[in-house]
């Protein structure tokens, strides 16, 4: 597998101490997948600005995609009242589409010193930043890409929001529901609610976290292969069939979580073999959480390097017959499933 560039992780609390010692700027973009944070940085930006709360005079809010310059400049122009800031709130701009892109610049050149301009984009909103808007827009603005959290701050925070719900998490219990429930705050907030009710005792288990935490579709094709390495062959076929029961999971995508998941293992067991470690195994397979590499090495042992890579082999075959036949694609996942539990090892 190809190695990807790491992502630079934000240190949260590094921004808001600097928010909150430097004060408020006159223009922010904020944006990343990591929702949760980015609005918690939006709310004490604001407070900074807006100490009484949102008003119609001190607070403008302005939604996109299109974003009007006479509208930006009204806005922006706007005196504060009863309050020494004024703070402008625009949503979901598109940025990357803009018209009259030249004149809105030209306005954020000029943002008065007690107006606050906030750019809050969407979770799959990335900057292009050839285009010259952005360019300008990113040596005027306070740019804060909002990254999942390391490994080590959010299971840091997973244990706070247990202990805030008055439950003790243990450090496993707190990596599983990571692995099965996926690495964003937001997703991660009622799953914690969820398992925290259903714990009986003081203390939530890994096994408290199985019992009820929801499963992304990339941790359920893990379970699956992960049965089939333990030789687990019929809990695979089940696992497989509940996930094909669900009308919302389409083969096609779940083939593709399935051939990235066998290429992940080739990937583990050659590095296995070779001696490398778990940091090069979440290097080369994209990884942000060492518990996922560590459970990946373990799960790549239950298969020979030829099954693997004849496995690959057959996801891209089938991922072609999916595209270009008339057969259903069901079956055609299910025949290549099986094939992978015969265990292949050559065309």
């Amino acid at each position: 597998m190809a190695k990807k560039k790491e992502e630079v992780k934000l240190n949260y609390r590094e921004e808001i101490q600097k928010l909150k010692s430097g004060g408020p700027r006159r223009l922010y973009l904020l944006y990343g997948a990591e929702d949760y944070l980015r609005e918690q940085y939006l709310q004490q930006l604001k407070k900074l600005c807006l100490p009484e709360g949102e008003d119609s005079f001190s607070y403008k809010r302005l939604d996109g995609p299109e974003l009007e310059p006479l509208a930006l400049r009204e806005a922006i122009d706007a005196m504060p009242f009863m309050t020494e800031r004024s703070f402008v709130e625009l949503r979901d701009v598109d940025l990357n589409r803009l018209e009259k892109s030249e004149n809105v610049l030209k306005l954020l050149e000029d943002i008065p010193d007690y107006c606050t301009v906030v750019f809050v984009q969407n979770t799959q909103f990335e900057p292009d930043g050839r285009l010259k808007f952005i360019k300008g827009l990113r040596e005027l603005a306070v740019d804060l890409r909002f990254t999942r959290q390391s490994q080590g701050a959010l299971v840091d925070w997973v244990i706070r929001r247990f202990a805030a719900a008055g439950k003790r998490v243990e450090l496993e219990a707190a990596n599983r529901l990571i692995f099965i429930s996926g690495d964003l705050m937001n997703r991660l907030i009622p799953e914690i609610d969820k398992v925290a009710a259903y714990t009986k005792g003081e203390v939530v288990t890994a096994a408290d976290v199985e019992a009820v935490a929801s499963h992304i579709p990339e941790a359920v094709i893990f379970t699956m292969t992960d049965h089939i390495a333990k030789k687990e062959y019929n809990a695979a076929i089940h696992v497989l069939a509940e996930l094909l029961s669900d009308k919302n999971n389409n083969p096609i995508p779940m083939l593709a979580m399935l051939s990235q998941q066998m290429k992940r293992l080739y990937a583990a067991r050659l590095a296995g073999d070779k001696k490398l470690g778990v940091d090069y195994v979440m290097e080369v397979c994209a990884l942000r959480q060492d518990y996922h590499a560590r459970r990946l090495m373990a799960s790549a042992r239950g298969f020979t390097p030829g099954q693997l890579k004849r496995a690959v082999e057959l996801c891209a075959e089938t991922d072609y017959q999916m595209k270009s036949s008339s057969a259903d694609d069901a079956e055609l996942l299910i025949e290549a499933v099986l094939r992978i539990i015969a265990g292949e090892t050559h065309a």
